[in-house]
């Protein structure tokens, strides 16, 4: 793991407004906090959806999430720990475990399942969703597992460790780029009294989500389970993280899209006739 100096910032964004994700359950009732919903859709295009979950109660994961159609995007699932088995009706199978990514386009359709592969211990992570534009909807369906030993990292002078899933972060590129979105993904492993900065191009929104400890930006704390949306600032060419306890946080950020966003449970398309068309095609066994 390299280590590496970051550079000062011009400008830090800062935090537009904290966000409390809502306890909800899926897929055969898996519990999960549903932190970015259809009402944030908009203001972070082009991110559709957040889930984390974490539990060391079987109950609460054991199910899975038996066979279900997507269509229209991307699925990034990241496992900070626990072992899940997917497979889908494009032919691909994998399992993700700790530290691990699964990155799924589901395109013009696919249908896959995700069961746990445990039957005790913690279950902890995150699946976000990332919209696809207009033109690469209908795609073919593309999927790649990432194990833990090829995501990038790298370490600052500080102490801090990075973990690049997707984008570029102070010179080291991720595991996964995509052109039109040009999504940043990091997962951010901070020692208590440390501070850690990287570039966000302004023209991108942005997020981080706490999920141990709590971090400072700018003057404002954001305490373990929350979102803090990152203000957009044209003057800003970054953001700027202090943590004065152990901290771990993901921070997301990506090229907005620009488009209609019409979603219907598992499909996400730009109109409503394309939604009524993803319905029919899924009826008829015509999806995947």
């Amino acid at each position: 793991m390299q280590t590496i100096t970051t550079k000062t910032l011009r400008q830090s964004r800062g935090i537009e407004r904290l966000v409390t994700g809502i306890a909800t359950s899926d897929g055969a009732g898996v519990k999960l906090t549903r932190v970015l919903t259809g009402k944030l859709q908009r203001r972070l295009d082009p991110y559709l959806m957040l889930d984390a979950f974490g539990s060391d109660d079987p109950d609460d994961y054991i199910a899975g999430f038996p066979d279900h159609p997507h269509r229209g995007f991307e699925t990034i699932t990241y496992m900070l720990s626990g072992r899940m088995r997917h497979r889908d009706s494009a032919g691909h199978e994998g399992l993700l475990q700790n530290g691990g990514v699964q990155w799924m386009t589901a395109g013009r359709g696919v249908i896959h399942s995700e069961i746990p592969e445990q039957e005790d211990g913690v279950m902890e992570g995150f699946q976000l969703w990332l919209n696809l534009p207009s033109q690469r909807k209908m795609i073919e369906p593309w999927y790649r597992d990432i194990p833990s030993t090829d995501i990038p990292e790298y370490t600052t002078d500080a102490g801090v460790t990075v973990r690049v899933i997707a984008g570029e972060s102070n010179g080291v590129s991720g595991a996964v780029n995509r052109e039109h979105t040009e999504p940043l993904y990091l997962d951010i492993h901070m020692p208590a009294g440390t501070e850690f900065a990287t570039a966000i191009p302004a023209t991108h929104n942005a997020f981080i989500y706490v999920y141990r400890g709590v971090v400072e930006v700018n003057g404002s704390a954001v305490a373990v389970q929350r979102m803090g949306i990152l203000e957009n600032r044209a003057d800003a060419d970054g953001v700027t993280l202090s943590a004065s306890q152990d901290t771990r946080l993901i921070l997301v950020a990506g090229k907005p899209l620009n488009e209609e966003i019409v979603q219907y449970g598992p499909f996400v398309m730009n109109t409503q006739e394309q939604i009524h068309d993803a319905i029919d095609d899924f009826r008829n066994g015509r999806l995947a």
